[in-house]
């Protein structure tokens, strides 16, 4: 398998590797844990909307050069000028963030060493979650007097409940591995020397589905909350029908007669 790398250098704040049909997106301020300011906030922006174009693309990778996956935002830009720092910084992340939550593609995030603030709230805004033993993780915001940002009062209280997650925010204390498993914020718990083999393995197979049918699921899901009973089965219907109308569709029922595992193109 060879790999790809987008013209971001290696001393970029964000490099977007492609192998295959599985692109990476690496945060690369390792110095600071990753930290996000705006630079890495503005690429990760650029790097969402060019995997949105790109049809190719049929799994994400989120993850951390260095020791750590997300530290949060970064404190120096904020400490010159709170209110301006928050929204340069804020801006452009929350829009990465909405192209991510509308593609296709599912995300799996390969989280490792730290994840608080708007690290945390990436990852769990994730649709996988692989986490390596001993990874550290907080919501953070409260410690600096700040309220949450990055989506987590969105999609906190949907994977663990209300009362859990005023407790995790409120609060701002560390959460362990253990704590996120029991809670639902991961999906698996590795050791840390098998975390890229285990995600490397999670996004070929990912890769290999039905991807619409994926984009379309990611999106009933994360509507659900917002809708009525009827106006979901409605919705379901609609997107039911989009799928039929695919070549995937078609695969996946001669696979069945067949009696074969059905080989996805993605479209």
């Amino acid at each position: 398998m060879t790999t790809e790398i987008s013209p971001h250098t290696t001393q970029a704040p964000l490099q977007l590797e492609r192998a295959g049909a599985v692109a990476t997106v690496r945060f690369n301020r390792p110095e600071v844990l990753n930290a996000i300011d705006v630079p890495m906030a503005q690429a990760l922006l650029a790097a969402a909307r060019e995997l949105a174009d790109d049809r190719s693309v049929r799994a994400i990778v989120l993850c951390g050069a260095g020791k750590g996956f997300m530290a949060g935002g970064d404190l120096a830009t904020l400490r010159a000028d709170p209110v301006q720092g928050a929204i340069d910084l804020i801006t452009p992340f929350h829009e990465a963030l909405a192209v991510l939550a509308t593609m296709n593609a599912p995300l799996i995030a390969q989280v490792h060493g730290v994840a608080a603030g708007a690290g945390l709230s990436l990852m769990m805004q994730s649709d996988f979650v692989l986490i390596a033993e001993g990874t550290h993780l907080n919501l953070a915001f409260v410690n600096l007097g700040a309220s949450c940002d990055s989506g987590s009062s969105w999609v906190l209280p949907r994977l663990v409940g209300l009362r859990h997650a005023l407790e995790i925010a409120l609060l701002g204390e560390s959460l362990t591995v253990a704590d996120a498993e029991r809670l639902g914020l991961v999906n698996r718990v590795v050791p840390a020397d098998q975390l890229e083999a285990e995600t490397c393995a999670l996004a070929q197979r990912v890769a290999s589905g039905p991807t619409l049918a994926y984009g379309a699921m990611r999106r009933l899901m994360r509507e659900s909350f917002d809708r009525s009973l009827p106006a979901q089965l409605s919705a379901e219907a609609t997107a039911f029908a989009q799928c039929a109308g695919t070549q995937d569709f078609r695969a996946g029922v001669e696979a069945f007669y067949a009696r074969q595992a059905a080989q996805f193109a993605g479209h």
